[in-house]
């Protein structure tokens, strides 16, 4: 059985689908596969698509009313649907270690910042040497593995989110990837900022800015050429005799928020002058109301395009045979402040609804779950255990994710979750079927919210309600923690 390498991808990605030839006849779509996983095993494919900063509210089938999504809202009718997933914890280094180990990452006890890092919140840290992604699992049962993205915090080998892939497809440039340097004049930044950026935040923009070729069209920018690579391993791999593990980890619609025109101006008409393209972290009071709408316009342009280039992955998947033995998950790894709550982007302490509540999608080639909901509490660590357990392929003893098989097939889950937690940085959060309660790792500061009168968590009600502040910090944060609490760095 030969295996796809990354020269393989390359002559495919250069050559188009011509450069298919040299892998024979043996392999086109729809061949019987060779029968040589573990007992029990299975010979579907499996795809994650993990979208950088989508928020839960932004999408249609969620319940949003102007935002145009119709690939992500078309995916309900084929997918269970997960109405109450959270992140394991955040930002982008967590979520994503968190989704190869099927472990939690939180509370990020014996963390270290690691060398050279600007942005390095506690937890920001490589997948350990004592514990292995489950993609090493899936390339040893015969598996060829591919991960296509741009998120840049992965590129670095030191973080060991390479191990176990075949193909690492790495799109340089992205928001401030250090690719190009920053050779780029004030007049220029002055057009993609807004007067209330600070220094830091220019800095920035002057990166991205640097990164980005003088004329663009829209195949050119980053979220395209992420789905338009991940379409020609699509290409090489339907003709294959191995089945394949494809991640396709895309930055956006995280900011910086400049889109093509034609998205840019979806959803309202531009700032004379100037594009309020990349939030501070923090308050919003630096935004004036029409800046800050203006921000929601490009973002909500970003959220558009990345349906679009997501359904256009779908309708290949189609045209090649591949969905009907294809296990597909789509989620987001955190949402992004747009003004809410006083604040933008994010931060440890704006872990209100805009910033915790992600998508999340499980297609299974069979049907199970298509068309229904779940309100399970489903999370990223919970997608290995549930891939290795619809390849009849034993986890990790390292996992403790769940399986969510029995979720799709109408079953109770493996384990209750009557409540969630996560964390980010020194703040922990929870929530259960009537409260979300955020605060400081010690326990102080929080803040309490009673989903049932106020879902959109407007009304602090910890003052009177320090019982309940107790409750849940005690037996559901210090629980999940493992009975210390989690740790202030």
């Amino acid at each position: 059985m030969s295996r796809i390498t990354r020269g393989d991808f390359i002559k495919t990605a250069v050559g188009g689908t011509a450069g298919l030839a040299f892998l024979g006849a043996a392999g086109v779509a729809g061949s019987t596969y060779p029968t040589y996983l573990p007992s029990g095993g299975s010979r579907m494919n499996v795809v994650v698509v993990s979208l950088g900063s989508l928020r839960r509210d932004h999408v249609g089938v969620y319940g949003n009313e102007w935002i145009k999504t119709p690939n992500l809202d078309a995916l309900a009718d084929e997918a269970m649907r997960f109405t109450r997933p959270y992140p394991e914890s955040i930002p982008t280094v967590c979520a994503r270690r968190a989704l190869y180990t099927g472990k939690r990452s939180w509370p990020f006890r014996n963390w270290t910042a690691p060398k050279g890092e600007d942005f390095s919140p506690a937890g920001w840290q490589k997948i350990p040497e004592d514990q292995r992604s489950f993609t090493t699992v899936l390339s040893e049962n015969g598996y060829d593995t591919a991960l296509i993205t741009d998120t840049f915090h992965l590129f670095k080998a030191t973080y060991n989110f390479h191990e176990g892939f075949d193909v690492f497809a790495s799109i340089r440039g992205q928001a401030i990837d250090a690719y190009n340097l920053p050779v780029v004049p004030e007049s220029k930044v002055d057009r993609h900022a807004v007067p209330g950026n600070s220094s830091g935040t220019r800095e920035s923009i002057r990166q991205h800015l640097a990164n980005q070729p003088p004329e663009l069209d829209e195949e050119d920018y980053f979220l395209p050429q992420v789905f338009s690579r991940a379409m020609e391993y699509l290409e090489t791999a339907s003709q294959s005799e191995n089945p394949f593990f494809l991640v396709v980890d895309s930055f956006d619609p995280h900011e910086p928020w400049d889109p093509p025109e034609e998205y840019a101006n979806l959803y309202g008409e531009p700032l004379e002058g100037y594009e309020p393209i990349y939030p501070e972290a923090g308050s919003s009071d630096y935004l004036t109301e029409r800046e800050l709408r203006r921000m929601r316009d490009l973002y909500a342009g970003e959220v558009t395009m990345t349906d679009e280039w997501f359904g256009k992955f779908m309708q290949r998947m189609e045209d090649l045979s591949l969905l009907e033995d294809t296990l597909l998950f789509v989620f987001s790894d955190h949402g992004v402040g747009l003004g809410e709550h006083g604040y933008t982007s994010k931060a440890p302490n704006i872990l209100w609804s805009e910033m915790t509540d992600i998508v999340y999608y499980i297609r299974h080639p069979e049907g199970l779950g298509a068309g229904q909901t779940s309100d399970f509490y489903a999370s990223i660590h919970d997608i290995a255990p549930t891939v290795l357990s619809a390849l009849g392929v034993e986890r990790l003893d390292q996992m403790d994710g769940q399986d969510l098989t029995p979720i799709l097939e109408g079953n109770p889950p493996e384990r209750e979750r009557p409540y969630f937690t996560l964390g980010y940085d020194d703040h922990s959060w929870a929530r259960d079927e009537r409260y979300a309660m955020f605060c400081l790792n010690d326990g102080s500061q929080a803040k309490l919210y009673d989903l049932n009168e106020d879902p959109g968590m407007d009304d602090d009600i910890a003052g009177d309600n320090q019982d309940i502040v107790r409750r849940m910090y005690e037996d559901y944060i210090i629980a999940d923690a493992g009975g210390q609490p989690p740790p202030m760095y």
